[in-house]
């Protein structure tokens, strides 16, 4: 590249005013830092200073003296500390992007092409789909999303639907079940989840559901109770669910069936029936004439005689649409429950303390 000298009778500074320009050079009147200074220490004036940066408390200290310069020193240095709580190895020193989902494998940061215009961009699409998403995550997210939809269709809670989720992400983890349909193995998790929240469904809800069939949610029930009985610590490493806590549950009583039948017959005073049917299920299960029956049709006889009790009756043609037993199941229940009224009914339910009345209580 040829160079260019200025000639004898040009003025050199304006000749170099323009490169000056180019090159960025501040204009008059704007802040230009001073790269001359240096922070001395005023009482041992050593040259060069001997200054140490103290990052733990901040300080700017003569190392001589011990004389603090300045404070509110930023710390420069790599900072290579864990902040991921439930990082299982506590080697992660990442501190961006999306929170870990416990519920998917490997890590979810990850880069999406979007499905553009045009027959490249849709085939770069397909080409990125097929390199990353693979066939394990793909039956999860699957999984996943018809465990929602069930759950969201008999309003259960999200926190039993995450409890569901990962139930069902442990069988996948260790290849539990291997021959049976994947309906089946989604049927038994969220049985196993709404029991171990304290919000049990019968094997005829789930059935009614789910369309698998009451023998086999009872046979994945039973591999699935099992398996987390065996493997209690396969969730303790950044758990956040209660599976790690699973304990055997027993069979559904009558008494934890009356609080969403009492919800859903929409009583004056529904957990004043609650609280009485609880009661006269619990007693009931002392009785002879009732042994053998089932859960659910002493709930719904409970349900019957607490609601004629308190002078808010309900037909047990109703109790039987909300209770999914027939009307006939319901009176037979009630009928072996009458002759023993005066053993099952308390006395503060009864006036002047409460508002009950016993001739209230049809005969049949």
């Amino acid at each position: 590249m040829a160079t260019v000298a200025p000639g004898p009778d040009v003025d050199v500074t304006n000749f170099f005013k323009p490169q000056r320009q180019a090159i960025g050079e501040k204009k008059d009147g704007e802040f230009q830092e001073n790269l001359n200074k240096r922070l001395q220490c005023p009482d041992c004036r050593e040259d060069p200073p001997n200054l140490v940066e103290e990052f733990s408390s901040g300080d700017m200290v003569c190392g001589s003296c011990g004389l603090v310069l300045g404070d509110r020193i930023i710390d420069t240095r790599s900072e290579w500390r864990t902040f991921a709580n439930d990082d299982q190895g506590n080697d992660d020193p990442s501190r961006v992007g999306d929170a870990m989902n416990p519920l998917l494998n490997g890590s979810q940061l990850e880069t999406n092409i979007a499905f553009g215009e045009g027959m490249r961009a849709r085939e770069l699409h397909r080409a990125q789909n097929r390199a990353v998403s693979d066939r394990a995550t793909r039956t999860l997210l699957a999984a996943y999303r018809e465990i929602s939809n069930l759950c969201e269709a008999i309003s259960i809670p999200k926190t039993i639907q995450d409890s569901a989720k990962h139930i069902f992400k442990l069988t996948e983890d260790n290849k539990l079940f291997k021959s049976k349909p994947q309906e089946a193995v989604i049927a038994g998790c969220i049985f196993v989840a709404c029991r171990q929240s304290k919000a049990p469904r019968t094997f005829r809800e789930i059935y009614s559901l789910t369309k698998v069939s009451k023998k086999e949610i009872g046979r994945t029930f039973k591999a699935l109770e099992k398996f987390l009985q065996s493997n209690r610590d396969a969730n303790v490493n950044g758990s956040f669910l209660m599976v790690e806590n699973y304990e055997a549950t027993g069979t559904t009583g009558a008494a934890e069936l009356c609080a969403r039948y009492c919800n859903n017959l929409q009583f004056k005073n529904p957990h004043l029936i609650e609280k009485i049917s609880k009661v006269l299920a619990e007693k009931s299960s002392s009785l002879k004439d009732l042994a053998g029956r089932s859960p659910l049709s002493i709930a719904a006889a409970a349900i019957y005689m607490a609601s004629h009790l308190m002078g808010d009756p309900k037909t047990s043609r109703d109790i039987a649409v909300v209770a999914g037993v027939s009307d006939g199941t319901i009176r037979t229940a009630y009928r072996h429950m009458y002759p023993s009224r005066e053993e099952l009914v308390e006395k503060d339910w009864l006036a002047p303390k409460g508002t009950g009345r016993m001739d209230q209580l049809p005969p049949n």
